[in-house]
């Protein structure tokens, strides 16, 4: 399908912390490569001026965007507009409609608290800057199961769902394109990739750092909002999901759903929390705070491929080291004298660097007909190249192409299997920073051997 590209892009939130640390960044990489031909409105209430604007997309690029090129820097300056009003006035959408000249199918980007997601599509609706136009959601999109109800009823009240595009930057991410990929493009993964032949499926990610000053939007939000609901969950959907039929563009997102539809709601039993040490010194968090900063869980997935296979996903805050990995374990051979300990698996490492492992044994050298472990390993190292996630998503947008942003119905499935865990279901387990998060999370892989930690 052939959709018809935006030729505007207006981006409400231009002076605020996600413009400058990945939107400028994205649209300076998209002129440098020639796919900036359109114009791009900043709209905020912060008393700029354009030049301001301009100054603060140079500053942002080069700290955020790995230097100014001049020519693509050039580029972007002349596309770049700014409105400065309050979302409620009308006239800030009269301004954005002249700025945009003769721009027909706009696209209109909300980086901006949820909060004020209906403000906007309403002014937009009522502006007429809406007719034949597109819209792209930053996450979080909602809190909960009802309130991504409700934030779908107010997108839908302006826009067609086909025009909606909600951001998860995650699946913009080449490493994680890779996986899916991966699955669906080497032959000998399909007859063993089934519950016949895989034991469990364990997902890490891990951040060394903290909170990082945000204490007052994590206390609002939690690991298991900020990354299991959405960024885990798509890992899940991209390891169990059904071959998609590739001449449906659609294709992929709907496996994704059906994924989600067949992993039960989460209860309490299947969850494990932690909070580091320290977290509640953090500015702007409670001192008697209950909110998660490590979450782990055991999913179970109701479907004829993966029956009675664990999937585990844990994240959190204040561990060993930043990376997401994947790990795949087979079940054991028969003969167990032929080696204990380390099975067969397949290891997907999707940051810092790519890395796909196949974990296999071999003899030991000598007399004796034993095996030893041994991993056959691919590092892919990233390079400047690449694309961002954001400079994917915002092109895709831009083109129409909604295959890398969640759906609807895949929003609202996701929400399902954690609305049950949401809130204080679970005790919160003390864990020092820089470990690997409570030891009650072991609880959860007893049967499977524990947790795998990723290395470094």
């Amino acid at each position: 399908m052939n959709a018809p590209h935006s030729d505007a892009l207006a981006f409400f939130g231009a002076t605020g912390d996600l413009a400058y640390k990945k939107i400028f960044p994205a649209l300076h990489a998209m002129a440098r490569r020639g796919n900036l031909e359109f114009p791009v409105i900043g709209i905020a209430k912060s008393g700029w001026t354009l030049e301001q604007l301009k100054a603060r997309a140079r500053e942002s690029i080069e700290k955020h965007g790995g230097g100014v090129n001049a020519e693509a820097f050039a580029k972007l300056e002349r596309r770049l507009g700014y409105v400065d009003g309050d979302y409620q006035d009308p006239s800030t959408y009269a301004a954005l409609r002249k700025n945009l000249g003769d721009a027909k199918r706009p696209a209109h980007y909300l980086a901006i608290p949820p909060s004020l997601f209906a403000t906007v599509v309403e002014g937009l609706g009522r502006s007429g800057c809406a007719r034949d136009a597109r819209l792209i959601i930053e996450k979080p999109f909602g809190r909960d199961l009802p309130s991504a109800r409700e934030l779908n009823k107010i997108a839908h009240s302006v826009f067609d769902e086909s025009s909606v595009f909600r951001i998860d930057h995650y699946l913009g991410k080449e490493p994680v394109q890779n996986l899916l990929l991966f699955r669906f493009a080497n032959v000998f993964l399909e007859p063993i990739w089934n519950r016949n032949y895989v034991d469990s499926v364990q997902i890490t990610m891990a951040e060394s750092f903290g909170v990082q000053g945000r204490g007052a939007f994590y206390e609002q939000t939690g690991a298991i909002r900020d990354v299991v609901q959405n960024h885990m969950l798509q890992v899940v959907g991209f390891l169990a999901m059904e071959p998609p039929l590739t001449t449906y563009h659609e294709a992929i997102r709907d496996e994704q759903v059906k994924v989600f539809r067949s992993i039960r709601p989460l209860d309490p039993g299947d969850l494990v929390r932690g909070q580091f040490r320290g977290y509640r010194k953090e500015p702007g968090v409670a001192p008697d705070s209950k909110v998660e900063t490590f979450a782990a869980v055991r999913l179970h997935v109701d479907s004829w491929r993966w029956e009675d296979v664990p999937f585990l996903i844990r994240a959190g805050k204040c561990l060993p080291v930043t990376t997401t990995e994947v790990l795949v374990k087979l079940k054991r051979p028969p003969l167990r004298k032929l080696g204990e300990g380390d099975t067969n698996y397949f290891r997907f490492k999707l940051s810092p660097d790519v890395i796909i492992a196949v974990g296999s044994r071999v003899k030991r050298p000598g007399e004796a007909m034993v095996t030893d472990p041994t991993e056959l390993k691919l590092v892919h190292h990233q390079d400047g190249e690449e694309m961002d996630a954001y400079e994917r998503l915002l092109s895709d947008a831009m083109a129409g192409d909604g295959t890398l942003f969640a759906r609807e119905d895949a929003v609202e499935a996701a929400w399902a299997i954690v609305q049950p865990i949401l809130g204080d279901v679970a005790p919160v387990h003390e864990y020092e920073p820089g470990g690997w998060g409570p030891t009650e999370a072991a609880r959860l892989t007893e049967d499977i051997g524990g947790w795998r930690d990723p290395s470094p």
